[in-house]
């Protein structure tokens, strides 16, 4: 009766956890898919200590409560701007979990199964110790650049990709000992160490610009690396959970090299922005300057406005006064929409959750394939904090280590400002040539700053 009831409640944890998935696809929707998956983790924990074949309750809810303040606490104190850094540091418990439950696992069953199951067993602690070991470490890596702790830029050690290959050959060769000697542990723990160096190495040889893409794919490694555990525990709900997440984030991965024109092989090889180098010896020609008082007389005359975000509007806390900004725009009779690229800021939808955060409507928020044949009607763009997604040298320069990347197509407006606190390059390393077309201007200074002053102004 009582493994019945645990099922059940698996499956209906199974189900909230694709109406999740299903929600968190619309921002209209998202709100109620974030509590789909909270009661669904809240069924799928009662659920499991309820089985009587776990062991140790107390202290399993001893550890859930102290996980819970630290997540309580870490929620409340977090900025946006900090949530990459967050999620990536998060995937590094996964695969640590993973890690754990995978050693468990060969020691706990080692001498309870044996023929063909055992062999499957041994074979599915060591695929999901891997997974779980190049997750942790290349998400510590990822939550180190993020975080700005370590350089952006893409580790180049020779013949890296030879390491790449040597590496998982040789893991290949110790799952095949592991499983002849019966699960001895030499061969497991020489490619725990070989599977930590792997991660590490895997995602610090991938450049700044990529991070974004990063932070999908270890999304879609913690979901393997669940699902890994699910199977070495037997549950079925973490494999389904483990799936769904590895899945997901292997589609949105996919979506977001498709939006960078880059293939995922290429990405986790290397990546973009390894063989970036930033041309000093060109010469763009002069900037234009803008106050944000003349800024305010170009919205007055304007009659459609497209605001381009970036990670600049994350750091300076400028979509509130964008959202006032907007209000007031509208309130004269301005057409204001948002141009989203799907690579802006360092998370996937960092700018629709910024934008959301600020109460801005989500009919005006489009994507960039909705927006970009739009830009020559419009009369004034402004790109706020946005760098590398607005670069014409992708479409223009052939050379260009962006070249043939999709990007907001702003140059093509009657009229553009971008906000900057210095005409320094973006996070790619690569200069922008709009900062210099003839109708760009460029309003420097904190991006906060800059939109309370055309507020006052208007």
């Amino acid at each position: 009766m009582t493994e019945g009831i645990i099922s059940a409640a698996y499956i209906i944890a199974a189900l909230l956890f694709i109406m999740s998935l299903a929600g968190l696809s619309k921002q209209e929707t998202a709100e109620a898919g974030n509590w789909y998956g909270i009661i669904g983790m809240s069924i799928a924990l009662i659920a499991t200590i309820a089985n009587p074949a776990v062991t140790g309750v107390p202290l399993i809810v001893v550890c859930m409560v102290i996980g819970a303040v630290i997540g309580l606490r870490l929620a409340k104190k977090v900025e946006m701007t900090e949530m990459p850094e967050l999620v990536a540091i998060l995937h590094s418990f996964v695969g640590l979990a993973a890690v754990f439950v995978g050693y468990n696992s060969s020691l706990d069953h080692s001498s309870l199964i044996f023929g063909a199951a055992k062999t499957i067993h041994n074979v599915e602690v060591f695929l999901g110790v891997f997974i779980g070991a190049v997750t942790f470490t290349g998400s510590v890596v990822a939550f180190a650049k993020l975080r700005g702790i370590i350089n952006t830029s893409a580790l180049m050690l020779p013949h890296r990709h030879k390491l790449n290959l040597i590496a998982c050959l040789v893991s290949a060769y110790l799952m095949v000992n592991f499983v002849n000697t019966g699960g001895d542990l030499l061969p497991l723990i020489v490619m725990t160490i070989i599977a930590f160096a792997f991660g590490w190495h895997l995602v610090a040889s991938i450049g700044g610009a990529d991070m974004p893409v990063v932070v999908s794919m270890l999304n879609s490694y913690s979901g393997w690396a669940a699902a890994s555990a699910g199977f070495m525990l037997g549950n079925d709900l973490l494999i389904v959970t483990g799936a769904l997440v590895g899945s997901s984030g292997a589609i949105l991965s996919y979506i977001m090299c498709k939006a960078m024109n880059r293939s995922f092989i290429s990405v986790i090889a290397g990546g973009f922005g390894t063989d970036v180098q930033v041309s000093s010896d060109v010469d763009y020609g002069e900037h234009q300057e803008i106050s944000a008082e003349s800024t305010a007389e170009l919205l007055k005359d304007a009659k459609s406005v497209i605001i381009t975000p970036g990670y600049g509007m994350a750091v300076a806390q400028a979509q509130y006064p964008v959202y006032e900004l907007t209000q007031e725009l509208q309130k004269r009779g301005v057409e204001v929409r948002f141009a989203i690229h799907p690579v802006a800021g360092r998370l996937p939808g960092h700018m629709n959750v910024l934008l959301a955060e600020a109460k801005v409507p989500y009919d005006v928020v489009l994507g960039m394939e909705e927006i970009n044949d739009d830009f020559p009607e419009t009369d004034v763009v402004l790109v706020i904090g946005a760098n590398d997604t607005v670069n014409p040298a992708a479409a223009e320069d052939p050379t260009s280590p962006i070249a043939g990347m999709p990007v907001c197509e702003v140059w093509n407006a009657k009229q553009v400002v971008v906000f900057k606190r210095s005409m320094s390059t973006g996070y790619a390393g690569v200069q922008n040539p709009l900062f210099f077309k003839e109708n760009t201007v460029m309003l420097f200074g904190d991006a906060k700053d800059s939109v309370d002053k055309i507020n006052k102004a208007l």
